[in-house]
């Protein structure tokens, strides 16, 4: 009787750990399941909706961001983004959080992830031809594109970054990887390697609702591109005028960036993105004396102005 008793206790335990792993709702999109944190819940946790995450074990952990603990601060909008994060550049700490693992479309965030891919296999002599896929391309450009000519990389890498421009984006995956198509694999490819557990693309410039992520992943997305150089110049500058093959040999582009666009004191970088599914996205990152912060705001009703708020609380919060 009694190795029957055993084997009955055993399968027993086995169907509740199927039942408990049944209840995890985090969300994932193909990634290897990420534990919930045993951490206290944090300040507004209640009204969050999905289960805090904690970071991958694949994230790298100069650029890893740590979702425990308790927020710094609290903070609420009369109308409020559906997600959004404040966290330390240099430690990944996070200061103030909203639905930070609930992924949604990201818009032109997207391209980010683009850049980080261009300035790793891609150098800046490099010159890019610009070819009938470029030309075809929706939403917004740098528009003077021309056909069959050949363009410095590093001046569509402007052209993406500063104004979204599309057409950019198109031009840039074509010469890294041959096809958009093989870039948006190499794209999802470091995704992976980066633990981004809720990060997902299906173009290289993020007009599809297809293309998503979360406010956490996005936060060691800026952690890591901010690290690169190349990006981090281009991101900081409110204006550019770069060389290219078209009457009178600059270009002359403008960043979306409305904390750029303002002046905002200590603005450094990095992206916004606009869709009518993913509503007003944005990136921002400000450094004040030692401490350099960041803000992902998704689907957000003003993004200027609820990052605003957020980087003064977070900076008196210090």
């Amino acid at each position: 009787m009694r190795p029957f008793l055993t084997l009955l206790t055993l399968a027993a335990a086995a169907a509740a750990l199927v039942v408990m792993g049944g209840r995890d709702e985090s969300p994932r999109l193909g990634s290897p399941p990420v534990p919930v944190a045993s951490a206290p819940a944090a300040p507004l946790q209640a009204q969050n909706g999905p289960p805090q995450a904690t970071p991958s074990p694949l994230q790298d952990p100069a650029t890893a961001i740590s979702l425990d603990g308790l927020d710094a601060f609290g903070l609420r909008f009369k109308r409020q983004p559906r997600a959004g994060l404040v966290f330390d550049m240099r430690s990944g700490e996070v200061l103030w959080r909203r639905n930070p693992v609930q992924p949604m479309p990201m818009a032109s965030l997207t391209q980010i992830m683009s850049a980080l891919v261009v300035t790793e296999r891609g150098r800046p002599r490099e010159r890019v031809r610009i070819t009938k896929a470029a030309l075809r391309y929706s939403g917004s450009g740098v528009g003077l594109l021309p056909k069959g000519r050949h363009v410095p990389l590093e001046a569509l890498l402007h052209g993406m970054l500063l104004p979204s421009g599309n057409d950019a984006s198109i031009a840039l995956a074509v010469h890294v990887a041959g096809s958009e198509r093989r870039f948006v694999r190499i794209m999802n490819r470091r995704a992976r390697r980066m633990g981004l557990f809720c990060t997902r693309f299906v173009s290289s410039h993020g007009l599809e609702p297809g293309n998503r992520s979360c406010a956490t992943d996005l936060a060691v997305l800026a952690r890591t591109t901010m690290r690169v150089p190349r990006i981090a110049r281009i991101v900081g500058k409110r204006q550019a005028r770069v060389r290219f093959p078209i009457k009178g040999r600059r270009l002359y582009l403008n960043s979306t960036n409305p904390l750029l666009r303002s002046r905002y004191p200590g603005t450094i970088g990095l992206k916004t993105g606009s869709t009518d599914e993913a509503g007003r996205c944005f990136v921002a990152v400000v450094r004040r004396g030692r401490r350099t912060l960041g803000v992902v705001l998704l689907d957000s009703p003003d993004t200027a102005r609820q990052a605003t708020k957020l980087f003064g609380a977070a900076f008196r919060a210090d």
